[in-house]
Parts: C-alpha cells; sequence; structure tokens
C-alpha cells in the first residue's frame, strides 16, 4: 500500500494544497486531478524525492510500512512514467531496457530478461533498435516496460497518455493499467483528461 499522511506543499507564502491523506492499494489506479498549477506533478515529484528544495512540505509517505521521507530517490523503489518516453538516444532499445535491471542480474539472464520483455509489448526482434526508429506507440511502450523492469514497489504516472492519438491513448492505458493489476502495483495517475481517470476504474482525487 502507498499511503500519504497530512500531506502539504507551498512555495514561498503559497500553499498548493493542505493535509492531503490518501490510501492506493496494490494493484489499484487512484487519479488525481485539477487544474493547471495545482501541485499534482509537484506531489509525484515528492514523492520520488526530486522536488527542488525552494518547496516547503510536510507530512509522512509510506509504501510497504517503509517511510520513504528522508529515503534518497533511488532508495525508494518507485517507477515514474513521464509524458514524454525519456528513452537514451545513444543507447539501442535493448541496451534502454537493460539500463533498468537491478546490477544482480547476470549477463545472460539480462539478454533473455530484455527479449522476454520485448515478447511481452509486441515488439519482439527490435532490440538493437535505435530508439529514434521506433513510433509514438513503440517507444511508449518501451519506457513503460523499462519502468517495471527496475521492479518498483509503486507506480506514478504523469500525464503519459496526454501526447499519444486518441486510438493509441486507449490501448497504452489498457496495457499500463493491465501492469499496475498484474504487478499488484500501488499506482497514483495525473492527468487533465476524465477518460484517464475513467479507465483507471479507482478513487479520483481533486486537488
Amino acid at each position: 500500500m502507498l499511503k500519504l499522511e497530512n500531506i502539504s506543499l507551498k512555495i514561498a507564502a503559497n500553499p498548493l494544497f493542505s493535509k492531503l491523506n490518501l490510501e492506493v492499494d496494490a494493484g489499484q489506479v487512484t487519479t488525481v486531478m485539477g487544474p493547471s498549477g495545482c501541485g499534482k506533478s509537484s506531489l509525484l515529484a515528492h514523492l520520488c524525492g526530486t522536488l527542488p528544495s525552494v518547496f516547503q512540505t510536510s507530512g509522512k509517505i509510506i509504501l510497504h510500512a517503509r517511510t520513504l521521507n528522508n529515503l534518497a530517490p533511488h532508495e525508494r523503489k518507485l517507477g515514474i512514467l513521464f509524458q514524454d518516453d525519456l528513452l537514451f538516444p545513444h543507447l539501442s532499445v535493448g541496451e534502454n531496457l537493460a539500463f533498468a535491471l537491478p546490477a544482480k542480474i547476470k549477463q545472460q539472464e539480462r539478454r533473455a530478461k530484455v527479449e522476454q520483455a520485448l515478447e511481452e509489448i509486441e515488439l519482439s526482434g527490435m532490440c538493437e533498435r535505435d530508439p529514434a526508429s521506433l513510433s509514438g506507440g513503440q517507444r511508449a511502450r518501451v519506457a513503460l516496460m523499462r519502468t517495471l523492469l527496475a521492479q518498483p514497489e509503486a507506480l506514478l504516472l504523469d500525464e503519459p497518455f496526454s501526447k499519444l492519438d486518441q486510438e493509441l491513448r486507449g490501448r497504452f492505458r489498457k496495457l499500463v493499467f493491465a501492469h499496475a493489476v498484474k504487478n499488484q502495483l500501488p499506482t497514483l495517475l495525473v492527468t487533465h483528461d476524465p477518460a484517464d481517470a475513467k479507465a483507471a476504474g479507482g478513487a479520483i482525487l481533486e486537488l
């Protein structure tokens, strides 16, 4: 479970939101909605530990009984997907996926896991491809799988569907939410689109 207790964010003397309380169970997708500038993306940055120091925060972030507030970003075990796929342009598709795997996994096993991941997102045989040669939908799927290969304990979604066309958006939503359920990841979705919230099927929080 991902649990937020009395989370407050402000910048200078301007509060974004105060005393936010939220519980997201394993495999559940909770949606955070609200107008631009209300603090939705800042909330996700705070959860990840990447919020700029100009913000003042209070409250507790708890994931599976671990308090995350004082942990470094890489210790929090949170996966995040953004509007942009952020694939490394100097690495192949396979190398992008392998980059996410824990260091303890041996080389032969890494190759097998990458090939299995590509098969799962219907991109078999594309291990050596340049990310720039992929379509937007293919890049989005690779970005999702790279996030999951890092074995996160929760998933944060910062408008990851917003740059996709309508048909692709629906298919990618289903893929993301299906993996959240399959991997039993508490998932927090930030979006402006009511269709995203409806497809997520979970609780909706308005900031």
